[in-house]
């Protein structure tokens, strides 16, 4: 009897997975600017959702838990000095153009420069604009007040938009002047 709640949960949490792992994907790679680091960030946030599934009973919040084990997986990540990104290597290598599989190549050179913000503005930015969260909800999932979360949104908004006029972008590109 026990195995057979086992195998159900196990039933349930693979539907779970499979239905959310794409979008946990984009937001990880939007958080990491990296497809391995993205992946790497998403195997982690199953593992512990996993961990923690038999105590799931409200299946409406899953998505914020995950969410929110993701955002939080990251912050540890940077927050490790030995995990720098450097690679040694005796050759320099070729460049390699890449399309954002993610947004159709539409707003790359933006994303481009959202990976440039600090990890808490990259996260505001996001969670608010990517994911679509109210600020309560960013703020939620980030774990700092309403506030926090309009000074850094705002404060990343302002680097985007100056940034942006450098390298050439349209008004129409920046984040903030269109509706998403």
């Amino acid at each position: 009897m026990a195995q057979d709640r086992g195998s159900a949960k196990d039933a349930e949490f693979s539907n779970w997975m499979t239905a959310r792992q794409p979008a946990l994907l984009r937001t990880a790679y939007l958080l990491t600017g990296d497809h391995h680091g993205a992946e790497d960030l998403v195997q982690n946030t199953l593992a512990k959702v996993y961990l923690t599934w038999h105590k799931v009973r409200d299946q409406q919040a899953i998505d914020g838990y995950a969410r929110r084990i993701l955002v939080n997986e990251h912050n540890s990540l940077w927050r490790r000095a030995w995990k720098k990104k450097e690679t040694v290597s005796s050759e320099v290598p070729d460049w390699i153009s890449s399309n954002d599989v993610y947004d159709e190549g539409r707003n790359s050179a933006l994303w481009g420069l959202v990976q440039t913000l600090p990890a808490k503005q990259r996260a505001a930015v996001v969670l608010r604009y990517y994911e679509q969260l109210s600020e309560a909800e960013t703020a939620d999932v980030l774990g700092c007040s309403v506030g926090t979360v309009k000074s850094q949104t705002s404060r990343a908004l302002a680097t985007l938009r100056s940034n942006a006029d450098d390298h050439g972008l349209t008004r129409a590109d920046h984040l903030g002047e269109e509706e998403r």
